[in-house]
């Protein structure tokens, strides 16, 4: 196998337990391919934020393996092994503007300020923020500001992006529309990604292949590839095969769901009236 076919990331039998107790993942086995979009959908507590952390390097897990890029690499990765990570909140420096958020990772890295400076601009442009690089956070609304994580993520030309379900607090409009940009920059950029979410018809819009999982502890249950084509469009959505996708990933979750009630994981609150944000 050569390098280009090597998978960017090969999960073999990994389990974690928490000092609480938490039995979070039983054991794992997955493959992450180039050019993937994997998304993990399951309900609350199956472990898909854990799985995510570990394929992050943030976690260690307490059995089994993770090969990064075919073995030989962790998590930070070499020249032309990037990882980059969007969490569920923007988490912006608050007192920075946002081209300065935007090329922390560089800064970090003491890349030149001009090359910075130039890739900033670049990230911006692709996420549509180009006006607004001189705004603080809080003159951005909610979407904006996860356009600005999604900017700082892409700035430094990652091969494997994670995403912890990144636009689960904004409204439907605006995650669709989200949804739909994310998945242009996958195609445009060649990107493999790993995307956490709830929702099922996120999930068929936005992947190329889902792994739903189950509670408690996390395992998967099903791994499913949705082949259709891109460019995927609005008119997708209102497509017999986007309705059967979901259809079969319903009856998927349905089973998980009921696992996680008999197990007795709690279900995740809804935020409260008013909370999402907009574009």
């Amino acid at each position: 196998m050569t390098e280009a076919e090597s998978p960017v990331l090969a999960i073999g039998g990994v389990e974690k337990t928490y000092r609480t107790g938490t039995h979070a993942l039983a054991p794992v086995d997955l493959t992450v391919h180039r050019g993937e979009f994997l998304t993990l959908l399951g309900p609350s507590g199956c472990g898909k934020t854990t799985l995510l952390n570990l394929m992050a390097g943030l976690l260690a897990p307490d059995a089994g393996t993770l090969a990064w890029w075919g073995g030989g690499f962790d998590a930070t990765g070499g020249p032309g092994r990037r990882l980059a990570m969007v969490f569920q909140a923007p988490t912006l420096m608050p007192w920075a503007r946002i081209d300065a958020n935007v090329r922390l990772p560089l800064d970090l890295a003491r890349m030149p300020h001009a090359a910075a400076a130039r890739d900033v601009d670049a990230a911006l442009d692709l996420v549509g923020l180009s006006e607004f690089a001189r705004h603080f956070p809080r003159e951005l609304s909610g979407g904006m500001q996860m356009r600005a994580a999604i900017a700082r993520a892409l700035v430094t030309a990652p091969d494997l992006l994670l995403m912890d379900e990144p636009f689960g607090a904004l409204d439907e409009f605006t995650r669709q529309r989200l949804d739909a940009e994310l998945r242009s920059l996958w195609a445009a950029r060649g990107l493999t990604v790993v995307f956490v979410t709830h929702s099922i018809v996120e999930a068929v819009f936005l992947s190329t292949r889902v792994v739903v999982m189950a509670a408690r502890p996390g395992r998967v249950l099903a791994d499913v590839t949705i082949d259709e084509p891109h460019p995927r469009t609005d008119a997708f959505r209102l497509a017999p095969a986007f309705a059967a996708h979901c259809r079969r990933l319903s009856e998927q979750v349905a089973g998980a769901g009921a696992e996680a009630r008999a197990a007795g994981v709690p279900r995740p609150r809804r935020p409260p009236a008013g909370r999402a944000a907009g574009a």
